[in-house]
């Protein structure tokens, strides 16, 4: 089988990088040695899909290291009839990317300017002598069904009869109403030919471009709005009327268009935009090269998070007429339109059968992106209801709308509907507020009867009916009580409160597990070369001997649920028996309590990392361990070495780290970092979520 795939185009903008992260995202899950590889690019040094896949996955190659040539020099060595050096120059480069590789996503060219004619052939020759299977894209926007279905047919066909393989063939931007009419005639044209056909339906705010871009690509000057200048632009009014007429034509997400003195329709937008009776919009492009008055300048710039506003010299009709053709272009900065991008092929293409093509493409471990893709998939095979306390903070709710996106969980956000609707229309965000499961704590008909609850569960230490009712005013008590009392089935907090703010309430309320005297935390370590668990490295400053053991049994749970085999390494400054002291007699205890307690489980200690994880030192040091070498779980002996240990791998190899998770509550309750990115809070939701799954398949049994 193949090292490689190699997307072609039959046409200019069908959305071929949408395949390329979709295609990336899928190699990731089998192999963490991922190259990405454009033989050919518009220009040396600036190619955007190559910028888009290295930026978002962070593969471990070079820009300059990701392409053969560019497009002038292929161009004379054609014209010059060197068709061979130029496949020679592309099969070096190639090659070179291919030795730090496991498996090598090719895109091929953009069919733009004077080669777009010969450039399929091209295409094929390149994949052919690169022993690269192709996958076809089409576009099917503005077409016929019979038009759109034919140049794939006709391109596949003729791939073979250059000797190429085709491995699939991919109708992009079809109608979502027909999809079943396109998928029939591709198989009906194809037949048995070509073995992968997808169709992937057209997504209106894949292509609906920034403001951002139509300001880059206009060469504006931006005024003001500049934290809202990601958002979509879905249309354009020009706004040459009077005031009250051109707020009557208003629609949500319009760039509005007004020449640069109109004070009166600049300031009316800015106010409609705030207005809860008017769509939000997406901003002012102002033309003829007139700035605003100094007195309306001084007003935008005194507004927080004001309503987008650019400048651009051109009059009102041309520019009107050259930002309806800015087109949009995926960049690695637009999280939102990589996961819509990367959720579309997942969800419109026979992964199972494309992922034949990778079946040499083999891993010891699980992959730290297949690690994360089973995570989401796991949530979604039975979606659970995670509270999230913080909806004021804009990553929690940029993390909303991916989640919702995913439809990995069931989310309700603690707060003002008002302050939520607020944010995310200040900060642009793609959440549609009306579908947003909100509570309130200070209005919810249900804050009494929790009150009531916490009072009876903390009488004992002096708590009053009427103080009960006043911490349910707290979101971190009224979303601890929605999960202890089954209205929700976890919880996440962190960005905004303290660990001590999330963890206190869980403790009060919800209580260890039985069997279990201590809460713990882990974080999933998504290394290079697999992912491992360490623990604890959150909370608990100096365990002792037995609260080491129980924290290396919980951890092993963990890594277990999550589908890593464990091995338990109870980490210290010495191996075996090398070394004496309070610190390693501590660990040495724990080692043979956690053995004591639990005989089913791999425990080595005490040791040190290097031993641990090195096979080579391992046979030195501790020769015959089942754990030494290749261990899975890390136990640290406290919390001063756990927490600057994961910091420092995380920071020098820039690993991904998720957590902390918790471990020992009754039920998931899992404290973010205040420092924490819109990923850290996607992953942790999906892990309280799993959490959640596998406390309920427990009780089951």
């Amino acid at each position: 089988m193949t090292k490689s795939l190699y997307i072609a185009a039959t046409e200019a903008d069908c959305g071929k990088a949408l395949v390329a992260l979709g295609l990336t995202e899928l190699a990731l899950r089998k192999t963490p040695k991922v190259g990405f590889f454009r033989p050919i690019v518009q220009e040396a040094g600036a190619d955007n899909d190559i910028a888009l896949v290295l930026g978002n996955f962070r593969l471990g190659q070079r820009h300059e290291e990701s392409y053969a040539l560019p497009y002038r020099e292929v161009h004379a060595l054609l014209s010059q009839n060197r068709t061979d050096e130029m496949l020679e120059r592309v099969i070096a480069a190639y090659k070179r990317l291919e030795q730090n590789c496991d498996f090598i996503v090719c895109l091929g060219t953009d069919l733009l300017g004077e080669m777009a004619a010969l450039e399929f052939e091209l295409n094929c020759e390149i994949a052919r002598n690169l022993g690269a299977p192709m996958l076809l894209v089409g576009s099917a926007l503005g077409k016929t069904l019979e038009d759109a279905v034919n140049p794939l047919v006709i391109a596949a066909d003729a791939c073979r009869d250059r000797g190429g393989q085709v491995a699939g063939v991919i109708l992009n931007k079809a109608d979502p109403q027909d999809l079943d009419r396109y998928r029939e005639a591709l198989s009906g044209q194809l037949g048995d030919r070509v073995g992968l056909q997808a169709v992937i339906p057209f997504d209106a705010k894949l292509g609906s471009p920034t403001v951002r871009e139509i300001s880059g690509q206009l060469g504006a000057e931006v005024l003001g709005g500049h934290d809202r200048l990601d958002g979509l632009v879905s249309g354009y009014l020009v706004a040459a009327m009077q005031l009250q007429h051109a707020l009557t034509w208003l629609q949500e997400g319009q760039l509005v268009i007004t020449p640069g003195d109109r004070g009166d329709i600049i300031i009316g937008m800015m106010q409609a935009d705030r207005s809860a009776r008017y769509p939000s919009l997406a901003g002012l492009l102002l033309s003829g090269g007139q700035r605003p008055e100094p007195s309306i300048l001084s007003l935008i710039e005194g507004l927080p998070d004001s309503l987008p506003i650019i400048a651009v010299p051109a009059d009102t009709y041309n520019t009107a007429t050259q930002a309806r053709q800015v087109k949009s272009k995926l960049s690695v900065g637009d999280r939102g339109k990589i996961e819509r991008s990367i959720t579309a092929f997942n969800d419109h293409l026979d992964v199972e059968r494309l992922e034949s093509q990778l079946s040499n493409v083999s891993f010891k471990g699980v992959t730290p992106r297949m690690f994360t893709y089973n995570l989401m998939q796991r949530a979604k095979a039975d979606k659970r209801h995670i509270v999230l306390p913080e909806p004021t903070d804009p990553r929690i709710l940029r993390a909303a709308a991916l989640l919702t996106e995913r439809e990995a969980v069931r989310l309700t956000l603690l707060g003002s509907r008002q302050e939520v609707e607020k944010v995310v229309k200040r900060h642009a965000i793609r959440l549609d507020p009306e579908a947003l499961d909100i509570a309130d704590p200070a209005t919810d008909a249900r804050r009494e009867t929790y009150a009531e609850t916490f009072f009876e569960l903390r009488r004992h230490k002096g708590m009053t009916p009427d103080s009960a009712l006043d911490c349910m005013l707290d979101v971190s008590y009224f979303g601890t009580m929605m999960v202890y009392r089954g209205d929700a089935d976890g919880m996440v907090s962190g960005a905004i409160h303290t660990t001590q703010h999330t963890v206190l309430p869980a403790l009060q309320i919800i209580k260890t597990r039985p069997g279990c005297s201590i809460v713990s935390s882990v974080f999933f370590m998504c290394l290079d070369d697999g992912v491992v668990v360490y623990g604890d490295c959150a909370v608990n400053p100096n365990p002792s001997a037995e609260q080491l053991a129980e924290i290396a049994i919980s951890s092993a749970d963990t890594a277990r649920m999550f589908g890593i085999e464990p091995r338990i390494a109870l980490l210290s400054y010495s191996s075996g028996t090398s070394g004496t002291g309070a610190d390693v007699e501590r660990v040495r205890e724990a080692t043979r309590i956690a053995r004591e307690r639990r005989s089913d489980l791999l425990l080595e200690g005490p040791i040190q990392y290097d031993a641990a994880v090195d096979a080579g030192v391992a046979a030195q040091k501790m020769p015959g361990s089942p754990v030494a070498g290749c261990a899975t779980v890390f136990v640290f002996p406290d919390l001063n070495t756990g927490n600057n240990t994961y910091k420092a791998v995380q920071r020098e190899t820039g690993s991904l780290a998720i957590g902390p998770i918790l471990q020992g509550l009754a039920k998931p309750v899992n404290d973010l970092s205040r420092g924490c990115t819109v990923g850290d809070i996607v992953n942790t939701v999906v892990i309280t979520a799993i959490q959640a799954q596998g406390r309920d398949q427990a009780n089951a049994r």
